[in-house]
């Protein structure tokens, strides 16, 4: 069995769950088209139809049928998911069997797809009540909420039969602001002799809008020229305004928020502004105000929509080229909580970071970041306040 990305025609994806005939899943389908309908996010279906397959293959190794398995196939695909090993087989020698390695928080998700599948499978067809009740709480709190708050509610009757341990939440990772730095130059650095920029303006500008704004990959790449805003003797803004992404993405929570940047990063998107038009220019294309700012230039189809796949593979590179200079697990997110930690150590306003990132309470931003105020030393690790002069913080 695979997951497999589905295109959907007028642009979009999102994907579906195939068996070894290359057939979906009706059961696993009728799921996840029940949530395409109620429109949540191409993320949220991914992620169901990960956790599914799994469990479609955890059901097939212990020859049980789907429609009503029980707690303790529950309980040993749980086991599976941390160990790799199936209940009562016992690891031989120090973490034998323990390749999968899986977190607790992706643990959690997995399950949270095989719970919400059964509620829905005991709401419409009747089947799978004792699933129906399990609790597929995240493991840490905050962490994972918006996506899995359905799953949390305690409904009348249904006790949970099981349930995740829970974790205090471990800091979000975080880069220095020379990492970021040495991220920024490894994508493009400007040359005063010469007067322009060696390397990929663009993958700059990506980076240097992630760690500014701290808006999340899919919102980046989801972002139009006309939602970006030149100051013009006024403060640079742009608009994350809600939008489907020709591969999935979207702007998430679907309210639009206004962002003001710095005079610097306005430059940098100038000039990577004239570099697309020209190129646009010479393949005889017009450069217009809904395109999306982060298109291919070099692949084809060129000036189409960048894909998050791309950007992943743009941070493996990095990551191989510039060594020990950053972390070598860091990912594109980790310039959001980057953005958060700085402003934070900065003396910002959580009210004001919660609405800068576009949570939707600041309970959300107090569970994530609330550890910064507690660890001041960190102030002495870097630069933090220096790392945030220049950028144009507002609660608007």
């Amino acid at each position: 069995m695979r997951v497999q990305a589905v295109d959907v025609p007028g642009g979009g994806r999102t994907w579906t769950v195939l068996c070894d005939e290359g057939l979906p899943v009706v059961a696993i389908e009728e799921f996840l088209e029940h949530h395409r309908v109620l429109g949540s996010s191409p993320n949220t279906v991914r992620s169901y139809a990960k956790g599914l397959q799994l469990w479609w293959s955890h059901l097939a190794r212990e020859s049980v049928g789907w429609e009503d398995p029980g707690v303790g196939t529950l309980r040993a695909f749980v086991t599976w998911l941390r160990t790799g090993l199936s209940p009562g087989v016992a690891p031989l020698g120090p973490g034998a069997g323990t390749g999968r390695a899986l977190a607790e928080a992706t643990v959690a998700a997995r399950l949270a797809a095989v719970v919400s599948f059964y509620r829905f499978q005991h709401d419409v067809h009747g089947r799978g009540a004792a699933l129906a009740r399990a609790s597929a709480r995240s493991v840490r709190p905050g962490r994972y909420r918006p996506m899995l708050a359905h799953l949390e509610g305690r409904r009348e009757g249904r006790g949970s039969p099981l349930r995740l341990r829970s974790l205090a939440p471990a800091p979000p990772p975080v880069l220095t602001p020379v990492q970021v730095g040495a991220i920024l130059e490894g994508c493009a650095g400007f040359e005063p002799e010469r007067g322009e920029w060696r390397g990929s303006l663009r993958d700059r500008l990506l980076f240097a809008t992630l760690a500014e704004t701290g808006v999340r990959v899919g919102e980046a790449l989801c972002l139009t020229h006309a939602d970006w805003h030149a100051g013009r003797g006024e403060t640079p803004f742009i608009e994350v305004v809600p939008r489907e992404h020709p591969h999935g993405q979207r702007t998430k929570g679907g309210r639009p928020r206004r962002i003001y940047v710095s005079d610097t990063l306005e430059r940098v998107y100038s000039d990577y502004l004239w570099l697309l038009a020209d190129l646009a220019d010479a393949a005889g294309r017009v450069l217009e105000d809904d395109w999306f700012v982060f298109v291919n230039l070099a692949r084809e189809p060129r000036f189409a929509a960048m894909r998050p796949e791309s950007v992943y593979a743009l941070v493996g590179r990095l990551r191989r080229r510039l060594g020990d200079l950053v972390p070598a697990e860091f990912t594109p997110h980790w310039f959001r909580h980057t953005h958060a930690t700085a402003l934070l150590l900065a003396g910002v306003p959580a009210h004001v970071v919660m609405r800068r990132l576009g949570h939707a309470d600041i309970q959300t931003t107090i569970d994530l970041y609330g550890w910064v105020t507690e660890d001041a030393e960190l102030r002495a690790v870097a630069g933090w306040q220096s790392f945030c002069d220049g950028w144009r913080v507002s609660d608007g």
